[in-house]
């Protein structure tokens, strides 16, 4: 039952393999928790109280709002599809809310500390690697991808002569993001390097060897580089993704635009980095009106 779920999951509705994992620890989680604090041996005949118990339980053992709404984003996903399959006769995540959580606004790097990570210069490492990890900088922040997106662009998704980059996004979705001069040039430079040092290969980004990235990686190469430039604690490809769409909505970028280049689902998850904008305009007002 639990597997044929996640099998729908993963090839009904392209879901990824870290989705499905997530998806499955909890489900898990919870059939664990039933068979030591309930009666209930089997998932089928779950209620709303036994759900309610769940979350007490969890929030005793000190798990996030956040993480208990991820667990019962997944438990109400589980049962979706069972009651579609005609296996329950109703959801009984149906009456249950999900639980309020505090909103953080995210973080960006000044523009200075990235400029200065892309300058950057280690005479430990090969000319290569100073190139690359400069242009992972740049490429963030210029494009705002993910990081699984930056690992799987391929030499032919780069595109110099339209100045765009064709990426896919989460549920197997290809958008389309332009890019600049300065970018351009990046790029092109990094080319010739590339391929004196390593050669042709598909992988757009790639060690020295021509073996692939990989996310533990990355997250390294932003952050080293970073830390030296931001005072900020977190230093993390995520913030550059932050940082770009935070300078797009600064200068005047429509929102629905800022969405598609993200490669957001829907508008909610962009409308954050609006109340960032508005947060530098309160400060430019204080600093700069004369009654402020």
């Amino acid at each position: 039952m639990i597997q044929d779920f996640l099998t729908y999951l993963q090839y009904e509705k392209n879901r990824s393999s870290h989705t499905v994992l997530s998806y499955k620890t909890d489900i898990l989680e919870f059939q664990q928790f039933l068979s030591k604090q309930t009666s209930i041996t089997d998932l089928l005949y779950v209620r709303t109280a036994d759900v309610r118990q769940w979350v007490v339980y969890l929030l005793k053992n000190k798990n996030t709002p956040r993480s208990v709404n991820r667990k019962l984003s997944a438990l109400r996903a589980f049962y979706g599809y069972l009651l579609r399959m005609g296996k329950v006769k109703e959801n009984p995540l149906h009456k249950i809310s999900a639980l309020k959580i505090e909103k953080k606004l995210p973080i960006f790097f000044r523009q200075d500390s990235v400029e200065g990570a892309t300058m950057e210069n280690d005479e430990k490492e090969s000319e290569f690697v100073v190139e690359r990890n400069r242009l992972i900088i740049s490429m963030f922040y210029e494009t705002g991808i993910r990081r699984a997106e930056l690992i799987g662009l391929k030499t032919n998704d780069v595109d110099l002569n339209n100045r765009s980059i064709k990426v896919l996004g989460k549920g197997n979705k290809e958008r389309i993001i332009p890019f600049g001069e300065k970018l351009y040039s990046e790029i092109s430079h990094y080319n010739e390097i590339k391929c004196k040092f390593v050669g042709e290969t598909e992988r757009f980004f790639c060690r020295e060897d021509g073996g692939a990235l990989y996310p533990v990686l990355v997250y390294r190469i932003v952050h080293n580089l970073m830390m030296k430039y931001s005072t900020l604690q977190k230093c993390s490809p995520h913030v550059l993704r932050h940082t770009f769409a935070t300078a797009l909505l600064n200068e005047g970028a429509n929102i629905n635009a800022v969405k598609e280049l993200l490669g957001h689902a829907n508008l909610a998850a962009t409308q954050v980095y609006t109340h960032l904008t508005f947060e530098q305009l309160q400060k430019i007002y204080k600093l700069a009106h004369p009654r402020a």
